[in-house]
């Protein structure tokens, strides 16, 4: 059974979930635990002054993040992203578990359930990126495996931005999940080397012999 983390670190970069498994680091930092922690909080950062905002781990800034919070309340799923009926939940499916950040009711009684995955980075200027689409569709395929009902879209949210996006599991969606499940299932020594922009920030860099940015980087 594969954790959502290592399916997202897979996408990523299978060399990166190597080295994370072997240390042991499996921690979030203390900063994205903050920011991830805002998705909880949307009705009472939505009018907070601006004292109060900056001493948040938000990346606008106060006047921006409001105007953002502002449009969100315009959602019509906003009362459920902000009591969702499950939050911060363990869920198994078929090949993969963990930590669903929420879990939405659908529209009306008879529509599927919405999972989200809350991110402390920054969002791509459309979408989503590719890790965290790999592990959105993991999360949705584990609610749909226990509630055993098609789920067929689920949500990135990116609180400290004050955004949400939508994932769908299309078939290029489901692909890449595929994807990352055999690279993470088949690793059992040092994956090869990549070389490009993910590598500068790694944090395993230096005995990885590559050069460029990081998971961590790119999500928070």
């Amino acid at each position: 059974m594969t954790p959502f983390s290592d399916l997202a670190r897979a996408a990523y970069c299978p060399r990166q979930l190597y080295y994370a498994r072997r240390d042991g680091d499996r921690d979030v930092p203390g900063e994205a635990r903050a920011r991830i922690d805002l998705a909880f909080r949307y009705p009472s950062l939505v009018d907070a002054p601006d004292a109060t905002l900056r001493r948040l781990p938000i990346r606008r800034s106060p006047a921006a993040y409001r105007r953002n919070l502002s449009r969100l309340r315009e959602r019509g799923d906003y009362d459920r992203l902000s009591n969702p009926e499950h939050q911060l939940a363990f869920r198994s499916g078929k090949d993969c578990h963990g930590t669903v950040h929420k879990v939405l009711t659908g529209d009306s009684e008879t529509d599927p359930p919405v999972p989200t995955v809350v991110s402390p980075g920054e969002p791509p200027e459309s979408g989503v990126w590719e890790p965290q689409a790999v592990r959105a569709v993991a999360v949705a395929k584990a609610v749909a495996w226990e509630r055993e009902r098609e789920v067929p879209r689920a949500l990135v949210e990116y609180p400290s931005v004050g955004t949400v996006r939508e994932v769908r599991l299309t078939t290029r969606k489901k692909a890449a999940y595929r994807r990352a499940l055999r690279a993470a299932r088949a690793i059992d020594g040092p994956p090869s080397r990549v070389d490009d922009d993910r590598c500068s920030a790694c944090d395993y860099r230096e005995r990885c012999g590559t050069g460029r940015r990081s998971f961590r980087s790119l999500l928070g």
